[in-house]
């Protein structure tokens, strides 16, 4: 099929479109609506930025991404595009040739219909709260746990507070910290599979990229030091006193540990135990209260609740770079 041909199917397509359709460009993940189409370009309005969300993408750089596509049999990998020209594949992808690999970082060809960038922006609210679980999950409980502590205290003033209390926040804050960090990690964890570009991708919160760390472990010593030796380094230069090897030392041998090192002590609070049932018993209480609530006060807590989302949302807006808007003759 030719571009011009292509090109064509894929206005229909942009024409069928529902009211409020949204797409998500595959590496920032900033969505964006189209709100209008024409011969000689497509326009775009980002809804996650407040300065200058329209955007015009244009024919000549939808042809040159067809070539790049069609010409490589096994996609156009998408850590390719230069900045800012991620919103192309999306709208390609609503071609039924044309589907986006987020697992292998492409944009592909297809014989048969392909998936698309679409996604779904305003679903049912009671569908919504129905398909709500409660998660099995240890961070959970400790973080409902510690959200009751904080409310029943005046944080202001932490001098104030009984030792009990201080020993409950401790304990409640260790747990939610260890818990958080390996459910982090689990996430990290999926997300680096789905991340293929060094450029933001932005969720309701905040926004991540891919990185590195170079991280560097000596070889063994004698390979180290015949390789210095070899390049004229002296080997009293790189060598120094081993600390594991002098504890061994002062096992065998009369001399204080003084003598041999700067001691500085410092004291610390450390968790000595967890009360386990005495923390599922509230935790219980707590889901029975919030289950129990009825009539104003469950309308009450519901608009808590929205307040604070709104409040939530307000503060923690992610807005991605200016619109690009200069074409590259290189790459679309």
């Amino acid at each position: 099929m030719s571009f011009s041909a292509s090109w064509h199917t894929l206005l229909n397509e942009l024409d069928e479109l529902p009211d409020g359709a949204t797409l998500r460009t595959p590496l920032s993940g900033n969505q964006f609506r189209i709100s209008d189409v024409q011969e000689q370009r497509i326009v775009i309005e980002f809804l996650d930025r407040d300065i200058d969300p329209n955007r015009p993408l244009q024919r000549e750089q939808f042809e040159t991404m067809y070539t790049r596509i069609t010409d490589e049999p096994d996609g156009f990998e998408l850590d390719r595009l230069p900045p800012d020209a991620d919103p192309y594949p999306a709208v390609w992808s609503l071609h039924p040739r044309f589907e986006i690999d987020e697992q292998q970082g492409v944009i592909v060809e297809r014989d048969g219909p392909t998936g698309s960038q679409l996604v779904e922006t305003e679903p049912d609210t009671d569908v919504a709260d129905a398909d709500r679980t409660e998660p099995d999950l240890a961070v959970y409980a400790d973080a409902l746990l510690l959200i009751d502590a904080l409310e029943r205290h005046d944080m202001d003033s932490l001098e104030g507070l009984s030792t009990a209390a201080l020993v409950n926040l401790y304990t409640l804050l260790s747990d939610v910290q260890r818990n958080a960090n390996e459910l982090r990690t689990d996430v990290r964890g999926v997300l680096l599979g789905r991340l293929h570009h060094d450029q933001p991708i932005s969720g309701q919160y905040g926004s991540v990229q891919r990185t590195s760390r170079r991280n560097r472990s000596l070889k063994d010593d004698e390979t180290v030091l015949e390789t210095l030796d070899a390049a004229g380094i002296d080997r009293e230069r790189v060598t120094s006193v081993d600390s594991s090897k002098v504890d061994e030392a002062l096992e065998v041998v009369e001399v204080a540990e003084s003598e041999v090192y700067d001691i500085d002590e410092s004291e610390y609070v450390r968790k000595a135990e967890v009360h386990d049932e005495q923390k599922e018993t509230r935790l219980q209480g707590l889901k029975d209260q919030l289950a129990a609530a009825e009539g104003s006060e469950a309308e009450e807590l519901q608009d808590e609740i929205e307040e604070l989302e709104a409040r939530i949302e307000e503060l923690t807006e992610f807005e991605s770079g200016t619109a690009f808007h200069t074409r590259s003759e290189a790459d679309p």
